[in-house]
């Protein structure tokens, strides 16, 4: 009998736990040639979760890693990723927004020789239009830059095997983009479409411009492209060849008595490639930031303890 691990990175997620755990139970009662066990990662949470998750570990295969802080989604992930014992693995948001009815497709996708399964959302009930639209160009922009075919609208929803999560394990990069690194790692891959649904209960912990969202578009054009740095090359060529122009004006201008323009033309050519500059200078200091973050050497997370259900027997 195979194994699947299906690991869930949550953080105050007290009225969705319950109907969670039920409703993954029952995919697997129809699954009788799969064991699973739940890893719940912790992120630091302050209501019930924790004592919700303790009291259903006495009736189903849950293991609770608890964070010694909050270290945000990335992290707690590979910590599941970490202390997982599945021949592949599932991870995915806890809000319920992902229904655990899909995970039978991504195992039939699995059995099928696919070692990367990700899912993709061709649509979001309860999402507004503004979201919506700036998430869509999000993805173009990362896939423009990219240098691996990201897929869109693939979030945090993906089978994993157990040979393609060694590979992915293996990376050391201390800030890792999971979903572009998933991509990145190879192996047999393919997508199963969904609809995404509404969260079942209480309000998201990322707002539309939120950190956390642009942190992760930021990391995401970092890790696998370097264009933006060579975006300071281009815009410097471009800004080279309008200041040759502007040379060759103001010389015309002063030989044939024409009346040069005064401090505005000057405020405007000062502002403009000050602009560029200071554009280029933050795109190096982004990459420069990546490369301290990966050189000082810290951990990428810490357990703070783990409740393993097989303590409980």
């Amino acid at each position: 009998m195979k194994k699947i691990s299906i690991i869930f990175s949550f953080r105050n997620e007290e009225k969705n736990i319950p109907e969670l755990v039920s409703r993954v139970s029952k995919v697997f009662d129809k699954l009788k040639h799969w064991e699973y066990e739940l890893i719940f990662v912790n992120d630091d949470s302050i209501d019930q979760s924790e004592k919700l998750l303790l009291d259903l570990q006495k009736n189903y295969p849950i293991k609770i890693i608890n964070m010694s802080r909050n270290f945000g989604v990335q992290p707690c992930i590979l910590a599941g990723f970490d202390n997982c014992s599945g021949d592949c693995i599932i991870y995915m948001d806890s809000d319920l927004q992902d229904p655990p009815e899909l995970i039978p497709n991504l195992i039939n996708k699995y059995e099928n020789g696919y070692h990367i399964v990700h899912t993709k959302r061709i649509k979001r009930l309860g999402e507004n239009k503004i979201k919506l639209f700036t998430t869509y160009c999000a993805y173009k922009i990362i896939n423009l830059f990219s240098d691996i075919p990201l897929p869109v609208n693939a979030g945090d929803f993906k089978l994993i095997s157990k040979k393609a999560m060694s590979f992915i394990k293996d990376q050391k990069e201390f800030n890792p983009y999971i979903r572009g690194l998933s991509v990145w790692v190879g192996f047999n891959q393919t997508i199963v479409e969904y609809v995404r649904q509404s969260r079942h209960s209480g309000k998201s912990k990322f707002s539309i411009f939120s950190s956390q969202h642009a942190a992760e578009f930021i990391r995401a054009i970092t890790s696998y492209s370097l264009v933006p740095l060579y975006l300071g090359i281009i815009l410097g060529l471009i800004t080279f060849m309008l200041s040759i122009l502007l040379i060759f004006y103001a010389l015309y201008a002063k030989f044939n008595g024409l009346a040069v323009a005064g401090t505005t033309s000057i405020i405007i050519t000062i502002s403009f490639f000050s602009g560029i500059i200071l554009m280029t200078l933050g795109i190096i200091g982004i990459y420069l930031a990546r490369i301290y973050e990966q050189t000082r050497g810290r951990a990428k997370y810490i357990i703070k303890e783990i409740k393993d259900y097989k303590s409980t027997d």
